[in-house]
């Protein structure tokens, strides 16, 4: 059997993506704003910014067309994609502020907006909504799941504040912390998709991983645009990273091949943060192919994910899944 791989050339566009779960985006869009309101402003006007902001939508989309392939999706899909998006929002709030970030999605952040007081208290808020609207789905798979999820998520968040400007960090190390901040949510989101629609072990263990790669190469992939990407695309400045001391894979793999001078030049930007040395950085990993290594990376991570749901029935919900792989690898922001 052939293994089934991405394929970028199909389709890049989100909108051709989501072409087969268009009306379940809508109705999950619904979802979103009723479950946001709250009798209290402030709350109202933070939450709406982050939420409108511009995202993908990549989580709850997993849900959606996880589910797609073993039948109807349900209004509890909705819900769930919906707690899936609240969770990644909450998370986002509350980076914005661990980061004092200015910028996300080209647009200012909460933070910036209304202080990091406001934005900390709604990421709760959210976080707190996310774990009402899990409990009403009355289903403790999907608890478990979650409840797992967001605790690997906030560990993750740790141990990438303790690797902020450690020069020393191992690709081992680096890749545990993106699979465990970034690709978990993935993990869970696809994982949900199949525990509603009461999947076997097997495939619901097939949709996690398939997830857990998506949501790894996606990662390296804003790791590599961090580095490469347009601004104006990005929604973010190049070398925000790089300015937070953040060592990333292709920071790690150019000091391991470049000069002396170079590895040095990379050693004092991480451990120093700031973007005094960003163009010899740049320079140094545009000369070790440490971006073109980091996408093989990617596409690797995307190809695995590929390959973990070949035994599916073909379906525009598996050919949405596989075109995924191929947007999260091809992709300019």
């Amino acid at each position: 059997m052939t293994t089934l791989q991405p394929n970028p050339a199909k389709t890049h566009a989100l909108e051709a993506i989501q072409a087969c779960i268009s009306t379940d985006i809508a109705a999950v869009h619904k979802v979103i704003e009723h479950a946001l309101h709250s009798e209290v402003p402030l709350v109202n006007q933070v939450a709406h910014h982050i939420i409108n902001s511009g995202g993908k939508r990549l989580r709850p989309m997993l849900v959606l067309l996880a589910a797609g392939l073993f039948g109807p999706v349900k209004s509890e899909h909705h819900q769930l994609a919906a707690v899936v998006e609240f969770i990644h929002t909450a998370t986002l709030l509350h980076d914005d502020v661990v980061d004092e970030s200015a910028k996300r999605r080209g647009r200012n952040t909460a933070n910036a907006v209304f202080g990091n007081a406001a934005s900390v208290l709604v990421g709760d808020f959210v976080y707190s909504r996310a774990f009402q609207m899990m409990v009403a789905v009355q289903n403790m798979r999907v608890m478990e799941v979650l409840s797992h999820a967001t605790n690997t998520i906030a560990e993750g968040e740790v141990l990438q504040l303790l690797n902020v400007h450690n020069a020393d960090l191992t690709d081992a190390d680096y890749l545990q912390v993106i699979q465990y901040k970034t690709a978990k949510l993935f993990e869970a989101a696809a994982q949900l998709g199949a525990i509603i629609s009461h999947a076997s072990a097997m495939d619901e263990k097939a949709l996690s991983l398939y997830g857990m790669h998506l949501g790894t190469a996606f990662q390296l992939i804003d790791d590599v645009l961090d580095l490469s990407g347009d601004a104006q695309e990005i929604g973010k400045n190049i070398g925000d990273d790089l300015s937070e001391g953040k060592p990333t894979l292709p920071l790690l793999y150019a000091m391991r091949q470049g000069t002396a001078d170079e590895a040095a030049a990379i050693k004092h930007a991480i451990e120093h943060g700031g973007l005094d040395d960003l163009a010899t950085v740049l320079h140094a990993v545009e000369r070790t192919g440490a971006l073109q290594y980091v996408r093989q990376a990617a596409e690797l991570e995307a190809k695995a994910a590929c390959a973990a749901i070949a035994h599916f029935a073909d379906s525009p919900y598996k050919q949405a899944m596989l075109a995924l792989a191929g947007f999260a690898t091809a992709r300019r922001h």
